[in-house]
């Protein structure tokens, strides 16, 4: 048996194996951790990451056969056909990951601290041509919530569809949006500048680049500014941006980890610095509601309370596929963490 897992990735790696070595822009060391607290595991004596910037670059040596697996969920739809294409061989699964394409608005400095601005940039979004541009249709539509089925709370789409922004007339809620921003002063003559930030990976570019396309629709006219990874979470930190492109990770399907960690007033990782002290309160009445049914309801109240007031806008819920070489055992992917089930404890190579 072959244990030792090599892996082309941009991120960092699981607790169970210990550090040895980084290399900026080569790789990163792993060895087994001798002091798991599971006897015998894990498996694999350690991980090698190769750090390969370019995405495509990435898949090609996975197609190769130089690793034995892709980074969790970093191949998109695309990709994952031109994995099939070109390597049959390969294992690719396609899932939801409770992670969220999503915009960070400055409310804090003009011109976002207008709700009236904010409420025109909702509008012109149209969610289902992210959802096929970027997942060729695989993708869902939601609020803060991972939507049903895989999510346990997310909003029924009749209940979405009455928000602004998420009704299946695209081209009404725009012209809505134009007469918003008309009555600001804006139009075809005058046009609203501004600069969309976002992490310098691609899953982060392509979408901005949509959403600066989309955008015009309604006279603002967006800047692409790409901030590399390691001064990204600063950044957004400090909200050091006008409009953010972010795309935001949940560790488990839980009311009280969404809402909690990024609508909280004073949240570390409320990047838009929303607070609504009211909807605080009802983060607690839910958390303490032992009825599931009522709770629900809550949840729903909350999600809907937050998209009215654009706290951070959801543009999309994201599907994305991990793959591997048919070597690989032990692989079992979960549908609402991109960071769960990535201890790699169970996983060996059988060859």
């Amino acid at each position: 048996m072959c244990r030792r897992r090599r892996c082309a990735s941009t991120r960092s790696a699981p607790a169970q194996f210990k550090f040895v070595e980084f290399k900026p822009n080569e790789g990163i060391k792993l060895t087994r951790n001798p002091d798991y607290w599971k006897p015998g595991r894990p498996y694999l004596d350690g991980i090698e990451y190769t750090i390969i910037p370019n995405r495509s670059t990435a898949i090609l040596g996975f197609i190769a056969g130089k690793f034995d697996m892709t980074f969790p969920t970093e191949v998109t739809v695309p990709l994952m056909k031109d994995i099939a294409g070109q390597a049959p061989q390969a294992v690719c699964d396609l899932v939801t990951n409770n992670n969220s394409t999503n915009l960070l608005l400055n409310r804090d400095k003009p011109p976002f601290d207008n709700a009236d601005i904010r409420k025109a940039m909702m509008l012109a979004l149209d969610r289902k041509a992210f959802i096929d541009i970027l997942g060729e249709g695989k993708g869902d539509v939601g609020g803060a919530m991972q939507p049903p089925p895989e999510g346990i709370w997310g909003l029924p789409p009749d209940q979405l569809a009455t928000l602004p922004g998420y009704g299946p007339d695209v081209d009404k809620s725009r012209a809505e949006a134009r007469a918003i921003m008309e009555k600001l002063g804006y139009g075809a003559d005058k046009r609203l500048a501004i600069k969309v930030s976002t992490r310098n990976i691609p899953v982060y570019r392509d979408a901005a680049v949509i959403l600066i396309d989309q955008l015009k629709t309604v006279y603002i006219d967006g800047e692409l500014d790409p901030v590399e990874t390691a001064t990204w979470f600063p950044k957004i930190g400090r909200k050091d941006y006008q409009v953010g492109l972010n795309i935001t990770g949940s560790a488990v399907d839980d009311p009280d980890q969404q809402f909690y960690e990024n609508y909280a007033c004073g949240s570390e990782r409320n990047y838009t610095g929303y607070c609504n002290k009211e909807l605080d309160q009802l983060f607690d009445r839910q958390s303490a509601e032992a009825d599931q049914a009522k709770r629900k309801k809550l949840v729903w109240e909350i999600d809907k309370k937050l998209q009215l007031d654009a706290a951070r806008p959801i543009i999309m819920h994201n599907r994305s596929a991990t793959c591997w070489q048919p070597q690989v055992k032990g692989v079992t992917l979960m549908v609402n963490s991109i960071f769960n089930g990535w201890r790699m404890e169970d996983v060996w190579l059988d060859k």
